[in-house]
């Protein structure tokens, strides 16, 4: 992710440590990217903020070619730890061009639960559409503006910079809020189609290992997810 914002040090840590059990994350946001992706086979994917690496090895694990980017050295840590060799991991900061990539030099990318962390996210979306073939697609995956205006309050429309808590309160992410417009026109506006959108559901066996999260995720959304094409 940017380089301000990444997970660093015992932030890293800690999300590489609980992503791969997480309810949000395992359970509920990576199958329903995943789903989105589809048949993987023989392409060339970008994971943008590719954090721990679980991303990666799953698209690996079904076919993919893989290049990882995350502004997270110690995120980097854990994902080359976790795929070795398999794949192309690189420190990038994503306030930052992707000047390392040539034009259509991919054929999809990934995103998930980065984007809301961004501050450059035009130009992250142009360097996207750059990058990806023509035909290919982009899989992006944020909080869902319903369940952030619910959590801090206030008008739905505040577009403000926040610090969210974790299960350690000594430790903060910073994000901004966003409405379901603003996230759909930045979309929209940097030229790629929306062709799908989801609000993730948690899989049904999280019920066994942790129900009253399963019941609060099947309530109502956390997250919101799209496949977008690239013209």
């Amino acid at each position: 992710m940017s380089l301000e914002n990444a997970y660093h040090g015992r932030l890293g840590d800690y999300f590489a440590r609980t992503a791969g059990t997480s309810p949000f994350n395992a359970f509920t946001d990576r199958p329903a990217m995943l789903e989105l992706a589809g048949d993987v086979a023989g392409s060339r994917i970008l994971d943008v903020g590719c954090g721990a690496g679980h991303y990666t090895a799953d698209l690996l694990d079904r076919g993919a070619c893989v290049t990882g980017i995350d502004g997270s050295a110690t995120l980097l840590r854990h994902a080359r730890e976790r795929v070795g060799s398999r794949a192309d991991l690189r420190l990038h900061d994503l306030d930052s061009p992707l000047n390392f990539a040539a034009d259509a030099s991919f054929d999809a990318a990934v995103c998930a639960l980065v984007y809301h962390h961004i501050a450059a996210r035009d130009q992250l979306l142009t360097e996207l559409r750059r990058v990806v073939r023509p035909g290919g697609w982009l899989v992006l995956s944020t909080t869902h503006p319903t369940a952030e205006w619910h959590h801090h309050g206030g008008s739905y429309y505040d577009g403000t910079w926040v610090d969210g808590t974790l299960a350690d309160p000594s430790m903060a992410i910073r994000y901004q809020r966003m409405t379901l417009e603003a996230l759909t026109n930045e979309w929209l506006s940097a030229g790629f189609t929306l062709e799908r959108l989801v609000e993730p559901r948690p899989l049904s066996q999280l019920r066994e290992v942790d129900e009253s999260r399963y019941d609060r995720l099947s309530q109502a959304p956390s997250f919101l997810a799209v496949r977008l094409g690239s013209p």
